[in-house]
């Protein structure tokens, strides 16, 4: 393991053309994808909060496949699952933004998250909820940990799971 994430460093230098940037990118996809991730409830710093970020968009390249490209709007459907809507809301050179949702039956829509994702950090944030930090709901996390941080970690880790559930039921959008 040592020597493929040695083989992979150099990609990761500015400078380098695109295509080596991509072709080593899809290579730690492969590494990430066979590594489990674990994320605690709790965040233990702002470095964590990053790591979700970016390993939430190694997960939605794999739900997605290229993000860049990806139609205005697409529906992936699974034997006995409930369809997900997956739109595009904008795009920029340097960031897309997601919104995806269930659509539940009644045309109930949940969970309505809108992600943003930074294609030259690699990273997505989810952008569409806020936290209701109350101090009773707060008491039961340490004291010391910053409340943005907190609402980020508890938003970005809800993507985490939901997008590691979708695709272990076989949705995909590629």
């Amino acid at each position: 393991m040592k020597k493929l994430i040695a083989s992979i460093q150099p990609c990761l230098f500015v400078g380098l053309k695109p295509v080596i940037n991509e072709l080593c990118y899809d290579s730690m996809m492969i590494l990430e994808k066979k590594k489990q991730f674990h994320f605690s409830p709790r965040p233990q710093s702002f470095a964590d909060l990053m790591e979700m970020y970016e390993i939430n968009y190694i997960h939605l390249r794999v739900l997605c496949g290229d993000i860049r490209n990806l139609p205005d709007e697409s529906i992936s459907t699974v034997e006995e699952g409930v369809p997900i809507l997956l739109k595009v809301l904008t795009r920029s050179q340097h960031t897309t933004i997601l919104m995806m949702t269930y659509l539940f039956d009644g045309g109930e829509k949940r969970p309505d998250l809108k992600v943003q994702v930074y294609h030259d950090s690699r990273q997505a944030d989810v952008i569409s909820r806020q936290c209701r930090l109350t101090k009773k709901n707060r008491s039961a996390w340490e004291k010391e940990v910053d409340n943005v941080l907190l609402c980020r970690w508890r938003l970005n880790r809800f993507l985490f799971k939901w997008v590691n559930y979708i695709q272990k039921q076989g949705h995909h959008f590629d």
